[in-house]
């Protein structure tokens, strides 16, 4: 007994990663970041059709079709799913699989029956200069259907979005308001959209600290994180 106790004990497996929509700057952000932490045991990323994946650690999934029902069962133990369309001037992203809002919930069930246990779904970081459909598409995700699912850990961030101001208490106000708006030439950093990188940060930083259940990063979570220390802001976040 003395003897077994003193047998080094196997490595424990790190996780697999697959992810759904590596495309667009956020969806390259996104991949890099979590490859780059060196916490997978490998991550796969689907295809419409064979490439070779330019980073270590990565391997790429041919899909069989543009409907997940119709895909065999992967393996892995945690999913990204992002939404970003392709950046066209991009030869590698034409050939990466990118989802629409109205295939999440069979792609997060397609993700559940290849053993995915935590799902991040990821909204675009400047939702605004998305296409009209897809703004539409995002506005009706079904993100009910996936909650029901029966993930271990679901974390759903939304796209960064600043607090708005608080309504002016009267006509004058709200005119003298709108003057010096016009005005505003110089935009401080703290005024600009959450650039991809910051995204990315917070969703692997989520990945890394969520506990078991539902989360949901609203816009004005995922925009006061990234002004600050995000760490803290994730953890602050998570904690009950």
């Amino acid at each position: 007994m003395l003897q077994a106790a003193h047998r080094p004990q196997p490595a424990a497996r790190k996780p697999r990663l697959l992810i759904a929509g590596a495309t667009g700057t956020l969806g390259n952000e996104v991949m890099r970041r979590l490859v780059g932490l060196q916490q997978f045991e490998r991550t796969e990323v689907l295809v419409r059709e064979p490439i070779k994946a330019g980073l270590r650690g990565v391997v790429t999934n041919v899909v069989a079709s543009d409907a997940p029902a119709d895909w065999q069962p992967g393996a892995a133990d945690m999913g990204v799913i992002l939404f970003d369309p392709p950046r066209l001037f991009h030869d590698r992203e034409r050939a990466l699989w990118t989802p629409v809002p109205e295939q999440l919930p069979e792609l997060a069930r397609w993700m559940r029956a290849s053993g995915v246990t935590t799902l991040a779904v990821v909204l675009p970081h400047a939702q605004g200069r998305l296409p009209e459909a897809l703004k539409r598409g995002l506005a009706s995700l079904d993100e009910h259907a996936v909650a029901t699912l029966g993930f271990e850990r679901l974390v759903i961030v939304r796209s960064a979005q600043k607090p708005g101001p608080a309504a002016a208490p009267g006509f004058l106000p709200a005119v003298a308001h709108w003057m010096l708006s016009v005005f505003k030439f110089m935009v401080p950093s703290s005024e600009q959209p959450v650039r991809a990188v910051k995204v990315a940060e917070f969703v692997a930083l989520a990945l890394q600290f969520a506990p078991p259940g539902i989360h949901i990063a609203a816009p004005e979570m995922v925009w006061r994180a990234a002004q600050g220390d995000m760490r803290t802001a994730v953890r602050q976040w998570l904690t009950p």
